[in-house]
């Protein structure tokens, strides 16, 4: 799915205008998937599409260096083809507002291009956009920036990032940190505080809510709201993580995938009240 072409506006109203209809707040990612883009879906097994035949295309990268060993390395982006890609970001903030969306969420995790970016070990340029930490932050916040001056005052900014690589000499907790406090004042209200995903072969201690302390210390070190993401599957977890200040916000993925009654499930567990689709009410315990 995308929102790269006015095309893309009407189908995607439709969804939001459900989700605003049912009592929901509809909110959109924007990422841009840099070197790990031209893959098959994840069913499929998700390995790269080489060939233009395979329905494949070129990625881009701030340095010529693959995702895995096997793939054909990205080609490096010129400055010009990165403010393009920046003037992309705001073409498709100014659509998702079309669409009815009411939150925005920056996809800067999980090795996509603006992570790639913010990594030492998948950002090898010089100046202006390579070697220090600010240099490697400077693209995420130009489109940061320049979303807070395109979306109404009132929206929410989000910006998802990979707290770190799991890896030394990786992005770590640390520079998230300084990056959290870099992007608070160009108007982002939350980090989405994830990990992972720049490294193929990383070593990541999965666990439930093993990401939680990343947005904790986000959220105190940088004093700027936080969500926690990451197995947390259960909703005494959820509300434990909320209830001792650990995160402002509880982000739930493939939970919800796994179970989409989930949220109805949690309410009951914690003694919540809640209005129920009409068509279940009689399901209602």
């Amino acid at each position: 799915m995308g929102i790269w072409d006015d095309r893309h506006v009407e189908p995607l109203a439709r969804i939001a205008s459900f989700i605003h209809r049912v009592g929901g707040v509809p909110g959109i990612q924007l990422a841009h998937a840099g070197r790990k883009a031209s893959c098959r879906v994840p069913w499929e097994g998700g390995g790269r599409l080489k060939a233009p035949e395979e329905g494949g295309w070129e990625v881009v990268a701030p340095s010529e260096i693959p995702f895995r060993e096997s793939d054909p390395p990205p080609r490096a982006l010129s400055l010009t083809e990165m403010q393009e890609i920046v003037a992309a970001f705001v073409a498709a903030a100014r659509r998702a507002i079309l669409a009815g969306f009411r939150v925005i969420e920056i996809h800067s995790a999980h090795g996509y291009l603006l992570h790639s970016f913010l990594s030492p070990l998948s950002n090898q340029r010089a100046h202006p956009y390579g070697g220090s930490l600010e240099n490697r932050m400077r693209l995420l916040l130009q489109v940061a920036t320049a979303l807070r001056q395109t979306i109404p005052a009132d929206m929410p900014l989000f910006t998802r990032i990979s707290a770190t690589d799991w890896v030394k000499g990786g992005w770590d907790l640390e520079q998230s940190i300084a990056l959290a406090r870099a992007l608070k004042p160009v108007g982002v209200d939350l980090i989405d505080a994830s990990s992972g995903g720049n490294v193929a072969k990383a070593a990541i201690p999965l666990g439930p809510g093993y990401q939680v302390p990343f947005a904790a210390a986000i959220r105190k070190q940088a004093d700027i709201h936080a969500a926690a993401v990451g197995l947390i599957t259960e909703p005494a977890l959820a509300d434990a993580i909320i209830a001792s200040g650990q995160a402002d916000l509880v982000f739930l993925a493939r939970e919800m995938l796994c179970d989409p009654y989930w949220a109805l499930k949690a309410g009951r567990a914690l003694g919540q009240q809640q209005q129920w689709p009409v068509q279940y009410e009689r399901a209602k315990p």
